[in-house]
């Protein structure tokens, strides 16, 4: 056989015996994984499993340990992701990469800028960019500004700006986290389009039932190991979810009532206006009562960062009320609402939740430093502190070696789960929890479910702000949706569907969603 025609037959990657180690942690132990070319190939697995410490290897932003990276039949050294994509390898990252302050055009290009007598080429990149939509069926606008841009046409920027360097195998890390039904549904085409035109895609998912509509092929990761790879017709997201974590798919379905007539946590009138004078946040109430869980609907981008900045003192230019309990807090500080019982998970838990340099036991006092149950006059009092640690890394099932491990070390279901528990063993009157299970596996999901569960049945008011509508709609008594900034629906978690509540999100209000 020909050097050419071994290439044809070989498989666009292959990935084998795979061995990553960080210090106390073996990431990665003897993958394989083989990817043909021109299929979707799924890969799912729990945080921790070493999914995206092989994701990064293959793109070029880790090297392995040992074992071999192989692309379209050829043996392959990447020292960078340059070198990735040269070779024909790109990835689309799980939070986008763009820069919000420039046109969809000027991201596609940056870095890759075609020219022509020593100027950047804009009429040839648009032709390019007009091309690639037209050929993949992804539409964008070049000339419009990505701040002015919805979560699924960020994506499709993201995706072009891969196809325009000439990748022929995506990577795709949780492409569905924050897309509404409809979305998904788009994006799911998009790719169908793409396998047409013989391209590749690895499909990263902790969404079992997506992965089971959108795959030709699922390899399950357990453990830093390959388990298996299994055809779609041939599993169940219930086997799935026992190949990668040894239980059954969790549901965040919440029978029992606990809602009491007290008001823990409200809101009147509340509006945001943006650096520029904008509104973002336009005369916005309502009120979460002790035990109950209270859902906020929305497509990225129409006001809920602003709202949650709002509740917890964070955005500059807020009119309006917010109360908690009895107290009137809008002119209060963070630090005072902290400390007077408002808990906070983040909806970017590295960015705002956690100092990732730091180890465990000060992440977990992190928020409550100043609490007389962590703190001896100006200072912190460790024993204590790392007393408290160790109960939160067993409570809520933390899997470190131990608490100086620093943050940045535990997977993001870890990340999350040390959060979780950070916030709720402070006793809050109410908590807002934004996309409390965002990018974690189906073990951590269940966990931190049960952890809401068990905390609005002892009577926490909690504000859930998710994109995850199986979530919002099992977990909330009541739930609103906010569109450009306004609430436009009150519905009832018990009637509503995952299409209606989207069609709500989206600027429809369809007679089945009330």
């Amino acid at each position: 056989m020909s050097d050419r025609a071994a290439r044809l037959s070989s498989p666009a990657v292959e990935l084998r015996g795979i061995t990553k180690r960080f210090p106390g942690v073996v990431a990665n132990q003897d993958v394989n994984l083989r990817v043909e070319k021109g299929e979707i190939h799924a890969v799912v697995g729990e945080n921790g499993a070493g999914k995206s410490t092989l994701m990064k290897i293959l793109y070029g932003m880790l090297r392995p340990d040992s074992g071999t990276i192989s692309i379209d039949g050829r043996d392959v050294t990447f020292k960078s992701p340059h070198d990735a994509i040269e070779a024909g390898v790109g990835m689309v990252h799980q939070h986008f990469m763009l820069a919000d302050n420039l046109t969809v055009l000027e991201n596609v290009i940056l870095g890759n800028e075609p020219s022509r007598l020593g100027r950047i080429d804009t009429d040839a990149a648009k032709e390019r960019i007009a091309e690639l939509g037209r050929s993949y069926g992804l539409p964008v606008e070049p000339d419009r500004r990505v701040e002015e841009l919805g979560v699924g046409a960020r994506q499709r920027v993201e995706i072009l700006k891969v196809l325009f360097r000439g990748a022929s195998i995506l990577i795709l890390d949780e492409p569905t986290a924050v897309l509404v039904p409809q979305e998904v549904a788009e994006l799911f085409a998009n790719l169908e389009e793409l396998k047409r035109e013989g391209l590749t895609t690895i499909f990263i998912s902790h969404k079992l039932n997506e992965v089971l509509t959108v795959a030709d092929r699922i390899t399950v990761i357990r453990a830093g190991s390959t388990v298996t790879t299994v055809e779609p017709a041939e599993t169940s997201a219930r086997q799935l979810a026992q190949l990668m974590v040894g239980s059954e798919l969790p549901t965040p379905e919440t029978r029992e009532s606990t809602v009491t007539d007290r008001v823990v946590l409200g809101a009147q009138h509340l509006t945001v206006r943006a650096p520029d004078g904008r509104v973002v946040l336009d005369h916005c109430s309502f009120d979460v009562h002790a035990g109950e869980i209270v859902g906020v609907a929305g497509v990225e981008g129409n006001g809920q960062t602003e709202l949650i900045d709002a509740l917890m003192g964070l955005a500059p230019d807020v009119q309006g009320t917010v109360r908690l309990g009895e107290d009137d807090i809008t002119l209060w500080d963070t630090r005072r609402r902290r400390e007077h019982g408002l808990g906070y998970v983040p909806e970017d838990r590295q960015r705002d939740g956690l100092l990732l340099g730091a180890p465990c036991w000060e992440n977990d006092v992190l928020g409550h430093q100043t609490e007389s149950t962590f703190s001896r006059g100006p200072w912190i009092d460790r024993i204590r502190a790392r007393r408290h640690a160790r109960k939160v890394v067993d409570d809520f099932d933390v899997r470190t070696p131990s608490i100086d491990v620093t943050a940045n070390a535990l997977s993001g279901g870890n990340q999350q789960k040390l959060i979780m528990g950070r916030e709720l063993t402070a006793s809050p009157r109410a908590l807002i929890a934004a996309h409390p299970t965002r990018g974690v596996d189906v073990g951590a999901q269940a966990a931190i479910w049960d952890h809401l569960r068990d905390a609005r049945r002892n009577g926490l008011a909690v504000l859930l702000v998710s994109a995850d509508l199986e979530e919002l709609i099992g977990l909330s008594d009541s739930l609103f949706v906010l569109f450009r900034g306004s609430i436009v629906a009150h519905l009832d978690p018990a009637t509503v569907t995952p299409e209606s509540l989207g069609s709500y999100m989206t600027g429809t209000t369809p007679d089945a969603a009330a």
